[in-house]
């Protein structure tokens, strides 16, 4: 699998301080960038978003809007989740890379580190998903792992993906092992499972049980 790293682009270089505001102009009707990095004499000095520098004043110049850089950047030695973070952060689709001595080394796009995620077995292998949740205070990452594992699954991914001041909502991945059994020992450790799943053997006798019901009463 490819490093995060292995991503970092530099097909275009950063705008320069003293760029005017007619070539930023003319290079985002170019790309589909939202932001660009802004740099003065080699120094990442923060991001100019394109929706911004289409009302500059064509008379001046990048360093002149020091006041509209958003100073967000990524790291060479972060994680692809900690990156995914900036991009979310930030509303961008391009996010600006520096190593640990904050040099400008070049900056990721959205759609390549997406392309990384997808190289993860949370999406590459094959495997069922099961989204459970459960009041924020009786939440626990650790059972969730135990749960999953205890009933023989290999656990290809699971993250935080709802929350409120109540409640807690996390989707899980996992390969191997018996998708019912694992929904029923959440189920008994009080966690409601939001998915659907064929599989469900609780869900199915309900299913079956109402039926009957109808069928009786409409006898």
């Amino acid at each position: 699998m490819s490093e995060i790293t292995d991503f970092i682009n530099r097909d275009f270089r950063p705008i320069d301080s003293r760029e005017t505001v007619g070539s930023m102009q003319d290079f985002f009707a170019e790309v589909e960038f939202s932001h660009f990095p802004v740099t003065e004499e080699g120094v990442y000095i923060g991001s100019l978003a394109s929706e911004d520098v289409e009302t500059f004043d064509l008379s001046k110049t990048a360093g002149d809007y020091r006041f509209a850089l958003e100073g967000f950047f990524a790291r060479t030695n972060m994680t692809w989740f900690d990156v995914m973070e900036v991009f979310a952060r930030n509303e961008t689709n391009v996010t600006p890379v520096l190593d640990d001595k904050n040099q400008y080394v070049g900056y990721y796009e959205l759609a390549e580190v997406i392309r990384f995620f997808n190289e993860t077995p949370f999406l590459k292998e094959p495997g069922g998903i099961i989204i459970v949740e459960k009041p924020l205070v009786d939440f626990s990452m650790a059972q969730v792992v135990q749960i999953v594992e205890g009933n023989n699954g290999r656990l290809l991914g699971c993250f935080v993906s709802k929350a409120t001041l109540d409640t807690v909502q996390a989707t899980v991945k996992t390969g191997a092992g018996s998708i019912n059994e694992i929904i029923q020992t959440f189920r008994r450790y009080d966690y409601e499972v939001i998915s659907h799943h064929d599989e469900d053997n609780y869900l199915n006798n309900l299913r079956e049980r109402s039926d009957y019901l109808d069928r009786y009463l409409n006898i």
